[in-house]
């Protein structure tokens, strides 16, 4: 898919992932708009985006904000919609906060599947479109103090290989990113949260700025998926084809 003159809406864009992709996208000659619940604080040319780039307001966790910001919106001609915002919960199931198990489950998968449903009519009517969904490696190695967030993110895959089959013979297409370590705020939680249950000291990212070239180079040759490389790439295969000998691994530096 051509970036260049496409119109992109990014979710969770005002930092991380979400605003090096609207970054990358701008520079690739994209109409971007930056989704996030304040635009007001936010100053698109601080943060060196040109006058094609702008900001809108929007809630991924209130029904109501989404389901208003679809209405407003319900004759759009964006091309590419990108769901990257995202919340995040860890630790032993029995100790998280419940009330942030469910804000984080309409964040990453239901309020996701709330705006996919509505953004993606126009697509399917002009014959050109791209649901982009961020689901990072959790949506496939589920990890122990992780439950929560990768069956929020395990949805997130089912989903997107469910939707790429629907929408055969549509023009429309979809781009699961089983997203890695990336350095962001986000990932810096992960320490707080796993830490004391799990041993992540060996987790390893990437700059969200180079995430942002890949994901790009993705979309542009049209790929389905985005799959890291190197040992999170050996760490993905196992899980998916060796389960037994993944669990076993993945309970090393675990302790309750």
């Amino acid at each position: 898919m051509n970036i260049k003159g496409s119109k992109v809406l990014i979710t969770g864009a005002n930092r991380g992932i979400g605003l090096s992709l609207a970054k990358e996208l701008d520079e690739r000659g994209a109409f971007v708009t930056l989704a996030m619940r304040n635009p007001d604080s936010f100053d698109l040319k601080e943060q060196g985006l040109s006058e094609r780039a702008q900001s809108v307001a929007l809630d991924m966790g209130s029904f109501e904000k989404i389901e208003s910001f679809a209405n407003e919106h319900a004759n759009s001609d964006w091309d590419i919609l990108v769901n990257n915002a995202g919340q995040l919960t860890g630790g032993l199931l029995e100790e998280q906060d419940t009330q942030s198990i469910y804000q984080m489950f309409q964040v990453n998968l239901i309020g996701l599947t709330h705006l996919t449903q509505r953004m993606l009519p126009p697509m399917i009517k002009r014959g050109k479109g791209k649901i982009v969904n961020n689901a990072s490696v959790s949506g496939v190695m589920h990890l122990p103090c992780a439950a929560t967030y990768a069956a929020a993110k395990t949805g997130v895959v089912a989903l997107t290989n469910s939707l790429s089959l629907e929408l055969k013979g549509t023009r429309v297409t979809t781009l699961t990113l089983i997203t890695p370590g990336i350095k962001t705020r986000m990932f810096d939680q992960i320490s707080e949260m796993y830490g004391e249950h799990l041993d992540v000291s060996s987790l390893s990212s990437i700059s969200p700025e180079e995430y942002a070239r890949k994901v790009c180079k993705s979309i542009e040759k049209d790929c389905l998926f985005f799959h890291p490389g190197g040992s999170v790439a050996v760490a993905l295969w196992m899980a998916r084809h060796i389960p037994w000998l993944f669990r076993r691994l993945a309970t090393i530096g675990f302790k309750r």
